[in-house]
């Protein structure tokens, strides 16, 4: 049951005390998330703001909340002239502009120059860059970049030919294009076009504390990590990654690697330290590194983890990158956790992942 806390009456109806602790909170971390959701009002100078209003927070005695703008105005305040809380947030503006050229960057045949998209966003060259990548995680250029090696490995399963499927995705050097090839697909572009056809793998599915486990390898290291509740299902997402590639059972060296896996899984400790095969975007695997920095039994936000690698607002890019990671327990993503302390999100199913937690917690 809720506890109303007392308001003057002529200052709107009354909020309840647990909520008016949480609105708080966020007032006082200027959380953006929650703009739009209230508003709250400074007694003393008699104007109301954003959750994120970027003035000096005011004292607690002297600030009240509002769930609408209409009713802080009907209690006698007025618009902050900071953080206009009445128009469209400066959070919302931003995000709207990077959605905009993010699609014109996908809708392009070429790449794009910086100065043409700053421009298109009526801002200048450096500070379009800046928010850019303050927003996503990446650079315009990394952006670009990215894009153009999904369409180039979907275009080397549809061309005639690989030059063709080069040059379509918008690469203008077949030979420069090479030279990255390795990194980018994690083999030759005829492989890669052939379905991995030349590709060396081994694969084990072996139970684990945590139900059925397939670890794979490629020649470089261990590539997969997935649990799961069926081996036919496993073997068969596998398959489908890997459609041509020379899939064996598993070798004497290679069943160590899953005698340690399966080890760390029982009883985590340290750093999993074993050869692995990590195929991602330059972003993705800043982030997987910072997953690897957080020891046993410790949790990180998705926030917190954006603040390490240098992009604090690209919250939603780190959730994104951890969802992509293909190498459970190796790449720690289980060990990232709303900032509330909620535990959420993992591939592999919410009881694994509370399971997993619990386990390094009394480690």
């Amino acid at each position: 049951m809720l506890i109303y806390a007392n308001v003057r009456e002529t200052k709107g109806p009354a909020m309840p005390v647990d909520l008016d602790d949480a609105r708080w909170d966020a007032v006082c971390i200027k959380n953006r998330d929650l703009d739009g959701e209230f508003v709250f009002a400074v007694k003393t100078t008699g104007i109301y703001c954003r959750p994120s209003c970027p003035a000096k927070t005011a004292k607690r005695q002297n600030v009240e909340f509002y769930e609408t703008t209409v009713l802080a105005q009907q209690a006698g305040y007025r618009a902050c002239k900071r953080c206009h809380p009445d128009g469209v947030s400066q959070e919302h503006s931003r995000n709207s502009m990077i959605e905009t050229a993010c699609q014109l960057i996908k809708n392009s045949e070429a790449p794009l120059k910086l100065e043409t998209l700053a421009s298109k966003m009526a801002m200048s060259p450096h500070h379009f860059h800046r928010i850019f990548k303050e927003l996503t995680g990446v650079t315009p250029k990394q952006y670009q970049s990215a894009l153009q090696k999904e369409k180039v490995r979907s275009l080397l399963n549809q061309s005639a030919s690989i030059s063709g499927a080069i040059y379509d995705a918008g690469y203008n050097s077949a030979s420069r294009f090479y030279e990255m090839a390795g990194a980018m697909l994690g083999m030759s572009p005829k492989a890669y076009r052939a379905g991995a056809e030349d590709l060396q793998m081994q694969y084990m599915v072996c139970e684990s504390a945590l139900g059925l486990l397939l670890i794979a390898s490629t020649e470089k290291g261990i590539c997969t990590i997935e649990f799961g509740d069926s081996a036919s299902v496993l073997e068969q997402v596998l398959q489908q990654r890997f459609p041509k590639a020379s899939i064996r059972a598993a070798e004497t060296h290679f069943k160590e690697w899953v005698t340690s896996i399966l080890a760390y899984i029982q009883q985590p400790r340290g750093l999993l330290d074993l050869p692995l095969d990590v195929q991602g975007t330059a972003f993705q695997q800043r982030v997987w590194k910072a997953l690897q920095d957080i020891p046993p039994g410790q949790t990180a936000s998705y926030a917190e983890i954006a603040k390490r690698i240098g992009s604090p607002s690209s919250v939603r890019a780190v959730a994104n990158a951890c969802a992509s990671n293909q190498l459970a327990v190796a790449i720690p993503c289980h060990r990232v956790i709303r900032s509330d302390g909620d535990v959420t999100g993992y591939r592999w199913g919410m009881e694994r992942k509370k399971a997993l937690l619990k386990r390094e917690s009394e480690t």
